[in-house]
């Protein structure tokens, strides 16, 4: 049986060759496609990211939103109001007249749910009124016999048959018994006052004109466990003779009386010795003022003007002390008829006569709202206890409003420019986003956190780039194949140490060290380079015959022992330097001599420890660079006469820059997103200081801090996927910036 072999040019041999083609074919599509939907998807996600991050961030910068739910008719129209609000579930709101009547409303249906009038006794009448902090609900009516009577707003809440019960009711603080507070009986005037469970202060105005400051101070009898009070009463001196408006701070610290365009301000920490101590002329081209209100946490003043213009005052540090100065003011408002702020918040509102009415935030310096609505006549004002609601007193009725304000604090002017918050000597760039106290002011500038990044990636740059792209050069050029074989893996496993066992051991080994033999250190970073350089000019004058005695293959490796012995000598001699021109502690002379702070985490640690984890990286990209150069163009450069210095610069570099530039921008991108180095070796201070000795908190850094103990929805939590987006938009430039430049460096030196 004859074998058949297949011809070359046989029908059979063409069609098992189309076959093969085809098949080829085929899979070069399908690898095409892959590759086509891979990268297609990989946009996607990164589109994705993008607009889910502008999706939880956009409600931060949306303006408030006020709207008119209900109005209710009070009764005891012909009666002054004192006060208005509502309870935490804006179901009951109620109205405290100036003779001491307290009625409830139904949200619902505007029906009168309870009434309350005060029993005092025969002859007694009420001859003043005050109102405490609005986050305390709490009043005081002054009467005629020379005592007060505290009352506050309370709401119980109840679920009978699993339904909701809010039931109003009135508590008395310190008992329903009035407190004497004029001990000669003369009928009180011109209240204000403040309750805590130990202390309380009535500051008023006697039937002779005199203003005076009465503190009942409580101390618990260990015999009978009643409290039992002591009165102080004094005389305050230099009060002004037409008191239009009076108000005391909360801690009991201090008292302010307005006559016209000032403000008395008065110490009363002690009641025995008020001292007056600065009177505050808010005269304002020539507007007039007509209220004075107590922001959130009482530490600054609003100052409302007929012209339409509001101040805020709050204390500064000074050469003359803490005194009140003008902070900022709000313009172009309508003449102001009533002013109200929130319980724990900076936000304020204020309502015109003809009804516009407007919200505002001090810190952000934003006009959240402001809305014309049908309001006659508006009187006094209250926020609900949760700032989601406001009741406005108008044309003998009761007006309530919902309000969605969720993140009033937050501004772009906030996060990017200096602010000056209450209790700093100027305006800053802060961050500080939680606190203790309810009343905080949340500081969320994200400055400190943007320079942190720049600063911890400019000091791992300043360490990584010089040591990565030399070694690169010298490891592509120049390094026996041998030695390379063995050096190029070991430098590119090190990318593969976790950055948390990098962090740890520099929080917990480099810093202590650094500290404890700083001068060894700073030496070490002159004598190290100094001590090569040296080192190779010596070798290149070796005469010959010591050089061929020694294998030239290693030669680089002889300057091991070089490097082992410069690093002992620093930290040898570090403590007699450190006696003999530091007195024996660097970190003191540094802190007291020269004035400047010296951290223990700080940006000479991160610079050193976060420049290990980017030294793989730019080395690894830019030694391939390198050694990926034609060997033909270095070799006809030496052919024709250049020597291996000039080649290298003129023709291996050039044509290796498009990847080294990719390779410092690779390294650039990880140092700015590193998390758990910049974390663990930072100490996470946020602050905008370059100096090395200082620390820094980075925008990583701090997103994986707070983010897990951030409240879902707000301010601060939307803030940090901010910081996530600036982020984001921060390595989308470098790599953005980085390819274009390396497009451009290889259509330059593409022709070499």
């Amino acid at each position: 049986m004859e074998s058949q072999v297949t011809q070359p040019g046989s029908a059979s041999h063409n069609m098992l060759k189309g076959g093969r083609s085809s098949r080829r074919a085929f899979k070069d599509k399908a690898a095409q496609i892959g590759v086509t939907i891979g990268g297609t998807m990989v946009f996607v996600a990164l589109l994705l990211i993008f607009f889910y991050l502008l999706y939880v961030i956009k409600p931060i910068f949306d303006s408030a939103d006020v709207t008119h739910l209900k109005s209710v008719s009070y009764q005891h129209a012909d009666t002054a109001t004192l006060m208005v609000g509502v309870d935490e579930q804006n179901e009951v709101m109620y109205r405290v007249s100036v003779d001491g009547q307290v009625d409830f409303y139904t949200v619902a249906d505007g029906s009168l749910l309870s009434s309350f009038s005060q029993s005092l006794p025969e002859g007694v009448t009420v001859t003043s009124a005050a109102v405490a902090a609005s986050s305390e609900q709490r009043f005081a009516l002054g009467l005629s016999n020379g005592q007060a009577l505290i009352l506050g707003i309370e709401f119980g809440l109840t679920y009978p048959d699993n339904k909701r019960l809010i039931t109003p009711k009135l508590r008395y603080p310190a008992g329903e018994t009035p407190v004497t507070v004029d001990e000669s009986g003369s009928p009180i005037s011109k209240l204000t006052f403040i309750y805590t469970s130990d202390k309380m202060s009535f500051a008023y105005e006697d039937h002779l004109g005199v203003w005076r400051l009465s503190r009942l101070e409580g101390e618990e009898n260990l015999m009978t466990e009643q409290i039992e009070w002591t009165t102080t009463t004094s005389i305050i001196q230099d009060a002004p003779k037409t008191v239009v408006q009076q108000l005391m701070t909360p801690d009991q610290r201090q008292l302010m009386l307005q006559m016209g365009n000032k403000v008395f301000v008065y110490d009363i920490r002690d009641a025995e010795a008020i001292e007056l101590i600065q009177v505050i002329d808010a005269e304002k081209d020539k507007s007039k003022v007509n209220q004075i209100a107590l922001l959130a946490g009482a530490s600054s003043i609003l100052v409302s003007y007929d012209s339409g213009v509001v101040a805020q005052y709050f204390q500064v540090n000074g050469s003359k002390g803490r005194l009140y100065q003008e902070i900022r003011e709000f313009n172009d408002l309508p003449p102001i008829a009533s002013i109200t702020s929130e319980f724990y918040r900076k936000s304020f509102a204020v309502v015109s006569p003809e009804g516009e009415l407007s919200l505002l935030y001090t810190t952000s310096h934003r006009e959240l709202f402001d809305e014309k609505f049908d309001l006659k006549n508006p009187g006094k004002m209250g926020f609900s206890p949760r700032s989601n609601a406001i009741v406005v007193e108008a044309d003998k009725k009761l007006h309530i409003f919902s309000v969605e304000n969720s993140h009033p604090e937050v501004s772009w002017t906030a996060m990017w420019n200096k602010v000056w918050y209450e209790g700093y000597p100027e305006p800053k760039f802060v961050w500080q986003s939680t606190s203790g106290s309810d009343d905080f002011e949340a500081k969320l500038s994200l400055m400190p956190l943007a320079f942190g990044t720049m600063k911890a990636a400019f000091y791992a740059m300043l360490f990584a780039v010089p040591l990565s792209i030399a070694g690169a050069i010298y490891t592509a050029y120049f390094m026996s194949p041998k030695v390379r074989a063995l050096v190029k893996p070991t430098i590119e496993i090190m990318e593969a140490l976790p950055t948390v066992i990098l962090g740890f051991l520099a929080g917990l080994w480099l810093a202590p060290l650094i500290e404890e033999h700083l001068p060894g250190i700073l030496i070490l970073l002159v004598l190290l380079p100094t001590c090569i350089l040296t080192s190779a000019y010596a070798w290149s004058r070796l005469p010959a015959q010591w050089k061929q005695r020694l294998p030239e293959v290693y030669q680089e490796l002889m300057l091991i022992p070089v490097i082992c012995f410069v690093g002992w000598f620093s930290f040898a001699i570090s403590p007699i330097i450190e006696v003999a021109l530091f007195d024996g502690n660097t970190r003191q002379f540094i802190t007291n001599e020269l004035g400047i702070t010296f951290d223990q985490r700080n940006a000479l640690v991160v610079g050193i420890a976060m420049g290990f984890a980017v030294i793989p990286t730019i080395f690894s990209i830019a030694e391939d660079a390198i050694f990926s150069v034609p060997r033909h163009l270095s070799n006809g450069s030496l052919a024709l006469g250049a020597t291996p210095w000039q080649t290298l610069t003129r023709v291996v570099l050039l044509t290796a820059s498009p990847g080294i530039f990719s390779a410092v921008m690779m390294g650039l991108g990880r140092a700015v997103g590193e998390t758990m180095i910049v974390l663990m070796a930072t100490g996470n201070t946020a602050i905008m200081e370059w100096s090395v000795f200082e620390g820094m908190r980075t925008l990583a850094a701090n997103i994986a801090v707070e983010m897990p103990e951030s409240a879902i929805g707000s301010s601060h939590y939307r803030v940090l996927f901010l910081a996530a987006f600036v982020l984001f938009v921060f390595t989308f430039l470098f790599n953005t910036i980085a390819e274009v430049v390396r497009q451009r460096l290889r259509d330059r030196y593409s022709s070499l």
